[in-house]
């Protein structure tokens, strides 16, 4: 379980990077689409045919769908992979993701708020990455969470 664990963990950041480069791919894909004639307002068709529509397309569904579903999945890991502060972790990580995937939303209502989700990916993305380390650093120290301790001589 604990490399089910570190897996998950490192998919959640996967997810933020492949985030990144999609939103990247989006924006620069439509600079270059309006900059060959192409006009965006209200009555443009959100279809492939927009420059950078497949980009905004893998943002908005690994952001609302899949992501959410793998951090929810490392922290039901989190429970059986006996990893020192891992639930602790694990539950960081999907706070932090709920709170991404409603600062994505809410920036579409208040531009602003766009801000807070670029900052809160990067604050994802390390979260995930310290937890999947937190499993190495486990392995490598041998700690064992089942051996009882013994009381201190009197």
């Amino acid at each position: 379980m604990k490399q089910a664990y570190r897996v998950l963990a490192f998919l959640v950041a996967a997810g933020v990077a492949l985030q990144a480069a999609a939103i990247s791919y989006g924006m620069f894909g439509l600079i270059k689409w309006v900059e060959q004639g192409g006009t965006l307002d209200q009555s443009t068709e959100l279809t492939p045919a927009l420059g950078g529509y497949i980009g905004f397309s893998w943002h908005a569904t690994v952001g609302i769908f899949v992501l959410p579903v793998i951090s929810l999945l490392f922290l039901i890991t989190s429970f059986f992979a006996k990893v020192p502060g891992g639930i602790k972790w694990a539950l960081i990580v999907f706070v932090v993701t709920v709170l991404q995937v409603a600062l994505g939303l809410f920036s579409h209502s208040v531009a602003g708020i766009g801000w807070l989700h670029g900052i809160n990916a990067l604050v994802l993305f390390g979260t995930a990455v310290m937890a999947g380390m937190r499993v190495s650093r486990a392995v490598a120290n041998k700690v064992v969470l089942d051996e009882p301790v013994a009381a201190p001589a009197p």
